[in-house]
């Protein structure tokens, strides 16, 4: 058996091992073994891809290249990963999916430069042979395209997650037109090089595409960033399997492909969950726009204190907490398991509300609980848990807004409105944890505040669970 064979066999395990790992990372109990699975397939791959390099006698310079990038690469990744807080996370995967685009863009230079460019005329003349060439023009083309798009929108969405830039829609005159501008420049320019392969081409397509991803993210609001960052995610996979194309590679392919399939089925159930249309995001026409300020007048609040709510919770049969992204900025989760484990074995029925998009990311609070010990079974998303709030006696807010905010059912004008939202004003109580009275992420003034039934405890959210702890019996 040749070593070309062996590593195809290699390439087939690491895609099953990498569906393996998708359908795992799909429930709690499975997610740690979901990890395994697409770290031993990617083990896999990398050292098929090798063993590849040295059977088809790469010089010794380029193996060593290709051992310096890797060692390079995985200490990068083992520091990141050490030190990046879980509030990081977000903006960490983005930068990783400017990568995956910069990488095609490379690789759709590469094989311009190997074929159209005249670097490999034996390459060039197998491809005439077989009738293929103008098909290795447009995937030239393809995957510049998409990873150009990918590079550009991936730094621009980790700049605004990470605070370097500021986080309101981009609003150009005629946006619209620009976008759809550029994507006909696109396709003109992909139908004349497919005809006429010339350099000057490929630079042209290279600047719009770059300058196309930039623009489509940065006319999107901060407020949907999360559902920004899963559709990057599908666009990092469409231009792997758009490097696999030119590569001849399969396992890329495949595994693009699943990233892409599943990035973009992940952004429609986020649209769906944040009364979105799809097709406005893939063509960046869409962002929660920060109006003026709500001046209406809502009356006053109430405020209550830690020894209220510890009593609150202590006589209550029924509690559920609603966990937002001011709970992983104050790295409360340890101390909400915690009092959930108090409140427990107190007799309490303890649960936790997950909205789709709570956090900066498809899964943030899911995996903040987790990291705490929170049982997963305890642990219900939105639509599991919605029509229980009416009978439940106290809810615990903890740094989430938007997801709360009664105005998405209650008021058309709202520019939230009909986004599905936990309900969680229909219990007895309502206790919410904020350090201000100030608006959410979208620049919404939630009404929620001033209801009769909901109380403010105000302070940093691990300080005030904490204190929360200690005054229980």
């Amino acid at each position: 058996m040749t070593i070309e064979s062996i590593a195809q066999a290699a390439y087939l395990v690491a895609a099953l091992l990498f569906i393996f790992a998708l359908a795992s990372l799909s429930k709690h109990e499975t997610a740690k073994a979901g990890n395994a699975y697409g770290m031993a397939g990617m083990a896999i791959a990398l050292a098929a891809t090798v063993a590849l390099a040295i059977d088809r006698q790469i010089e010794t310079v380029g193996l060593i290249l290709i051992g310096v990038a890797m060692v390079a690469g995985g200490a990068i990744g083992i520091w990141r990963a050490r030190v990046v807080e879980m509030t990081g996370m977000p903006e960490l995967i983005a930068l990783l999916h400017s990568f995956v685009g910069l990488a095609a863009v490379l690789v759709g230079w590469s094989g311009y430069l190997l074929v159209e460019g005249g670097g490999d005329p034996a390459e060039t003349a197998e491809l005439e042979a077989l009738g293929t060439l103008g098909i290795h023009h447009v995937e030239v083309f393809i995957g510049v395209v998409i990873g150009a798009v990918t590079f550009t929108g991936s730094i621009v969405a980790y700049g605004k997650l990470s605070g370097r830039l500021k986080s309101n829609p981009m609003t150009l005159p005629g946006k619209t037109i620009l976008n759809l501008g550029a994507l006909a420049t696109i396709v003109v320019l992909t139908v004349w090089f497919f005809w006429s392969p010339q350099v000057w081409l490929l630079v042209a397509v290279t600047l719009v595409a770059l300058a196309l991803g930039w623009h489509l993210v940065a006319s999107i609001g901060g407020g949907d960033m999360p559902v920004v960052v899963s559709m990057l995610n599908s666009y990092s996979g469409w231009a792997a399997a758009a490097s696999g194309f030119l590569l001849d590679n399969d396992l890329l392919i495949v595994t693009g492909a699943l990233v892409g399939a599943s990035g973009a089925y992940l952004s429609y159930i986020m649209c769906r969950a944040m009364n979105r249309s799809f097709l406005s995001v893939i063509s960046g026409g869409f962002g929660i726009e920060a109006g003026p300020a709500d001046d209406r007048d809502y009356g006053e609040h109430r405020e209550t204190s830690a020894e209220q709510v510890a009593e609150l919770l202590w006589e209550a049969d029924s509690v559920i907490i609603a966990p937002g992204y001011g709970m992983a900025v104050a790295q409360a989760q340890y101390g909400v398991a915690e009092l959930t484990r108090r409140l427990r074995e107190h007799g309490t029925s303890v649960r936790f509300a997950i909205h789709p998009v709570a956090g900066r990311l498809p899964g943030h609070m899911n995996v903040l609980l987790a990291e705490a010990k929170v049982p997963y079974d305890i642990v219900l998303e939105m639509d599991e848990i919605n029509g229980d709030f009416a009978g439940t006696e106290v809810v615990l807010v903890i740094g989430a807004n938007d997801t709360v905010n009664p105005a998405a059912e209650t008021d058309p004008g709202s520019p939230i409105a009909g986004m599905p939202v936990l309900r969680v004003w229909q219990s007895d109580d309502v206790i919410v944890f904020k350090r201000s009275m100030a608006s959410g992420y979208a620049g919404v003034q939630n009404p929620l505040f001033f209801n009769d039934n909901s109380a403010m405890l105000f302070g940093d959210a691990k300080d005030r669970v904490e204190d929360i702890i200690r005054a229980l019996p």
